[in-house]
């Protein structure tokens, strides 16, 4: 694009993220309004203003391009504001961890973010709603929804990642596995004690392959069930799925589907989350919008594996 194609929106969230992301943030725009083009910087008040901003350059026929920096909350509210519109979403990967940009094969540096703007390379985005909620990475049932559940009964304000240990540490030895059901397209796929993945990216925290086979950009939902019924099988999956070797095999169950259905058997403390954030409450009615919305994304890049982020995070 051109400076007279019209003006940028950039929509910013100021706690999302360390100083390293600020500087990003600045770099970028400095970037931009040096090559002369007309960039509106506003700073989001929570994820429903960031839907609001969202929602109104959809509409804004001067907008040329919407920047969003920040987390997966950003992101997908910044997402939820921009459906079905026309504009287009180049994000400025912040916070903690940031599965959707790590996907779409943003590096965290400025070089990224100017590669992918220069590149001019769109890929479709679909996006998952759940209960009404929308979502770009993944929902999580069961003993991730768990401890997202009492992370964030605890948080205060920014986090890093060793914020987790303590709430998966207190959540794995506690965790008593309720059973659940599973519904793929109004067919039953699962009944039992399990965890349950339901995504629209291939790789998890810390880049785990859990739904290997996913494209951001395929119309369809994957679903990953492991059968789990202890803390024995918890770690045997997450060796498993470490090495990418955990589908197939009996103990996990792999689809992709448009419509999925979770919800809880007898037990009714049953936990979701929703790219890191509590989920609603359950059952869980969950479907996919294709093509929500087009991202720029760097030329030829790729998701971000276990190494690579593993790098980020001792820096």
């Amino acid at each position: 694009m051109n400076p007279h194609d019209g003006y940028i929106q950039y929509i910013v969230n100021p706690k999302s993220g360390a100083s390293s992301s600020k500087e990003l943030v600045c770099g970028f725009q400095n970037y931009l309004k040096q090559r002369r083009f007309d960039v509106r910087l506003v700073f989001t008040e929570s994820l429903e203003h960031a839907c609001e901003l969202a929602t109104q350059a959809a509409v804004d026929y001067d907008c040329a391009l919407v920047c969003a920096a920040g987390g997966d909350g950003t992101l997908r509210e910044v997402i939820h504001g921009l459906e079905g519109s026309d504009k287009v979403l180049l994000p400025t990967p912040c916070g903690t961890e940031n599965l959707l940009a790590n996907e779409l094969g943003f590096d965290f540096t400025l070089d990224s973010v100017i590669q992918a703007f220069e590149g001019s390379t769109r890929r479709p985005l679909d996006l998952g709603v759940l209960n009404g909620k929308c979502f770009t990475a993944i929902a999580g049932f069961g003993f991730d929804g768990a401890v997202i559940h009492r992370m964030h009964g605890v948080r205060c304000g920014h986090i890093n990642h060793l914020d987790y240990f303590w709430p998966i540490w207190r959540t794995f030895w506690e965790y008593n596995f309720p059973p659940m059901r599973v519904e793929a397209d109004g067919r039953e796929i699962f009944n039992g004690r399990g965890l349950v993945f339901v995504g629209n990216i291939s790789r998890y925290a810390i880049g785990l392959s859990i739904l290997k086979n996913a494209d951001y950009g395929d119309g369809l939902l994957d679903v990953c069930i492991f059968k789990c019924t202890n803390q024995a099988c918890l770690l045997w999956h997450a060796f498993k799925t470490a090495l990418k070797r955990h589908i197939p095999g009996k103990n996990a169950l792999y689809t992709q589907a448009k419509s999925i259905r979770v919800e809880p058997v007898g037990d009714p403390t049953l936990y979701c989350q929703i790219d890191g954030d509590p989920g609603p409450a359950m059952p869980a009615e969950i479907k996919v919008i294709p093509h929500a919305i087009h991202v720029l994304v760097p030329p030829g890049a790729k998701p971000a594996g276990i190494r690579t982020r593993l790098r980020r995070m001792i820096g």
